[in-house]
C-alpha cells in the first residue's frame, strides 16, 4: 500500500492487530491462506480485506456492504485480485444469503469474519449522504439509498415521544426531551431538509453550559438518528449469532465497535457464547455443555496513542475477539451419549 489510506481516503482501524487476531484461523490449513475463507462483513473501503488479500495470496474473501458505493470503490481498488475476492450487497445480519450467494453453505463453513461496525469514514466524507453534523446536507443518513426510511422523514413525521425515544435510547441523550420538544416546535413551521437546520434547533435546544461539555451537542442526536435510519442495533443482534453458528471449528472473529450500544451487544453475545450451559453448582462439566467458543481478548482492546493521533477514528474503538473450539454436532452427540 502507498499510503496508509491507499489513497482512497480510509485509515483502516487496528488494522496490525486484526491481521494478528485472524492470520491463526486463515492459515491452519496453508500459510498462504489456501483453501480458506474470510467473510469481512462490513467491507467499507476495502482496507482491511486488501490487506489480508495481499499478505494470504491463497486466502478466498467475501466482502459484505449494504453501501453499493463502497462496493464500487472496492472493486476497482481491489480488482487486481480477480476471483479471490467476492462481493456481495446486503446489510451484515444478511450474512447466511452472502455466503450462499458465495457458494458456501452457512454450517461452520468460514474460517474467519471481520465486522467493523457503525459509519465509515469514506460515508461522512461524503456530504450528501448527510451523516456529519458538520457539513451542510440533505437530512438522509441511509447507508443503502435504496432504503425507504431517511433522517428527514423521522424528524418530520414522528411524533415527540418517538423521536424523543430515538434520541434517548440510540444516542444515550440526556436532552432527548428537551431537543425533541424544539425539532417538533421547528417543523410546525417548515420541514426539516437540511443537517444545517437540524444543527440549529440542537444549539437551541442545549443549554450553553451542556454545549461546553461533552463534544458537539449535535454529535449524540445524529448518532440515534443513523442508528434508526439504518436498523444498525437490530441489524447487528441478529448478525452475531448467525455469525457465529457460519464459523468453523478453529476459526475466529473480530469484532470493532465505537460506541457504547453496540459494544454491548457484541459483549453480551459473545459472554454467553463462551458460558458453560452446566447448570451452576454442578461439580464437574456434564457432556455436551462445555461451551463452542473462547474469548481471545480480555475485555475490549483499544487503539494506542500512536494510532489515534494518526487517526482520531480510532480514538472510540472497542475489538473484541473469538473462536470457535467445539463444533454444535460434536456438543449434541456429547450431551446424547
Amino acid at each position: 500500500m502507498p499510503d496508509a489510506t491507499g489513497g482512497f481516503g480510509h485509515v483502516p482501524v487496528l488494522l496490525d492487530r486484526c491481521f494478528e487476531l485472524l492470520r491463526p484461523a486463515l492459515t491452519r490449513r496453508d500459510s498462504d491462506g489456501s483453501g480458506a475463507v474470510l467473510l469481512d462483513g462490513t467491507v467499507g473501503a476495502g482496507g482491511h480485506a486488501e490487506r489480508f488479500l495481499a499478505e494470504l495470496p491463497g486466502l478466498r474473501l467475501i466482502g459484505v456492504d449494504r453501501d453499493p458505493t463502497a462496493l464500487d470503490i472496492v472493486r476497482e481498488r481491489l480488482s487486481r485480485f480477480g476471483d479471490r475476492l467476492t462481493l456481495v450487497q446486503t446489510r451484515y445480519d444478511g450474512i447466511v444469503d452472502a455466503l450462499a450467494e458465495s457458494g458456501y453453505g452457512a454450517d461452520e463453513s468460514v474460517d474467519g469474519m471481520l465486522f467493523d461496525l457503525g459509519v465509515s469514514s469514506m460515508q461522512l466524507d461524503r456530504v450528501e449522504r448527510g451523516f456529519s453534523y458538520a457539513q451542510d446536507a440533505p437530512l438522509d443518513m441511509r447507508m443503502d439509498p435504496t432504503s425507504p426510511l431517511t433522517a428527514a422523514e423521522i424528524l418530520n413525521t414522528y411524533d415527540e415521544a418517538e423521536i424523543a425515544d430515538i434520541l434517548r435510547r440510540y444516542g444515550e441523550e440526556k436532552l432527548a426531551r428537551r431537543i425533541a420538544t424544539h425539532i417538533v416546535r421547528r417543523r410546525a413551521h417548515s420541514p426539516f431538509t437540511t443537517t444545517a437546520e437540524l444543527v440549529e434547533v440542537i444549539y437551541q435546544a442545549v443549554p450553553a453550559p451542556a454545549r461546553r461539555t461533552g463534544g458537539h451537542p449535535a454529535k449524540r442526536t445524529f448518532q440515534a438518528l443513523r442508528i434508526a435510519v439504518n436498523s444498525e442495533l437490530d441489524a447487528l443482534r441478529d448478525a452475531m449469532p448467525a455469525a457465529l453458528d457460519a464459523l468453523a471449528v478453529g476459526g475466529r472473529m473480530v469484532v470493532m465497535a465505537y460506541q457504547s450500544l453496540e459494544d454491548r451487544i457484541v459483549k453480551r453475545v459473545f459472554a454467553e457464547a463462551t458460558t458453560s450451559s452446566t447448570p451452576s453448582g454442578l461439580p464437574v462439566e456434564l457432556p455436551g455443555h462445555a461451551p463452542q467458543f473462547t474469548l481471545l481478548t480480555r475485555g475490549a482492546e483499544r487503539a494506542g496513542d500512536a494510532e489515534v493521533q494518526q487517526n482520531p477514528r480510532s480514538a472510540a474503538v472497542r475489538l473484541r475477539a473469538i473462536e470457535r473450539v467445539q463444533s454444535k454436532s460434536n456438543a449434541a452427540r456429547k450431551g446424547g451419549a
